[in-house]
């Protein structure tokens, strides 16, 4: 999940990227945002397998099926389907926010495609960073044309965020040597229609393969933490139905009962 800062290519919510350097933002300063937008449209977000547990309490934690398939929570059953956020894009339940959505305007991203070096960089389109001279709570940057407290903090945790990813990916790769990952498919019939909703499109835990692997196996698993991450997802897959139930109650219907889902 290391992320890139190549224009062409630019992560899930960042419309551009730029250094953070003490010459050009030397007072510039950051503040929260009042709302998400920067995130509208999107029900899929990318997961750290440190948040399965948290994140698995509130959303269905899938893998999208690619060849790399990444671990995503959905906020929403359908493309551009949120049932968490309301039309100004706030949430609207103090539900937990993946680490993804709250590094937001920030990363970190290797800008020497020949270094593995990696610089801290921000989204200047975000409307959280700036000068922001008539914000009274923004925070400073830079100081004295160091890193402030606030940037230092930022800096942590996108390095926290990065490490996660490494571990992630580590997650991905043990999965994929036993496999362990299917084609998901979920059905799930709405009173009063004949024909039910049926979601594919993802990948999940193949729970026959993983009652079938031998003692060895499922040791190891257990000694180096994978089982309590794969029974969080697998738990966590209850919960399509209660977000399928909040779509109907909040109108966010498919008119296809045939809809891919990521």
């Amino acid at each position: 999940m290391a992320t890139a800062a190549a224009p062409q290519n630019l992560p899930l919510f960042y419309k551009d990227l730029i250094p953070l350097n003490s010459n050009e933002h030397a007072d510039w300063k950051t503040k929260s945002l009042d709302d998400a937008k920067f995130m509208e449209g999107q029900h899929a977000i990318p997961l750290t397998i440190e948040e399965f547990i948290p994140a698995g309490r509130h959303y269905p934690i899938i893998f999208s099926a690619s060849d790399n398939p990444v671990p995503l929570v959905l906020m929403g059953l359908n493309e551009g389907v949120n049932i968490f956020m309301d039309e100004q894009g706030k949430f609207t339940n103090p539900v937990y926010l993946p680490a993804y959505i709250r590094r937001y305007p920030f990363l970190l991203a290797r800008l020497n495609p020949n270094s593995d070096e990696l610089s801290l960089c921000f989204d200047p389109t975000s409307g959280s960073i700036g000068e922001l001279k008539k914000e009274k709570a923004a925070l400073a940057l830079f100081e004295d044309a160091k890193p402030s407290e606030n940037t230092q903090n930022i800096l942590k945790f996108c390095e926290d965020f990065e490490r996660a990813g490494v571990n992630t990916q580590a997650f991905m790769e043990e999965l994929k040597k036993y496999e362990l990952l299917m084609d998901g498919e979920v059905s799930i019939q709405q009173a009063d229609v004949e024909k039910p909703f049926i979601y594919r499109g993802f990948k999940m835990i193949d729970e026959e393969k993983l009652r079938n692997l031998t003692g060895d196996k499922l040791r190891k698993m257990n000694q180096n933490g994978m089982l309590p991450l794969i029974h969080a997802h697998l738990f966590s897959l209850q919960l399509m139905r209660e977000i399928f139930a909040q779509q109907v109650q909040q109108g966010k219907m498919p008119q296809i009962t045939n809809a891919p889902m990521a």
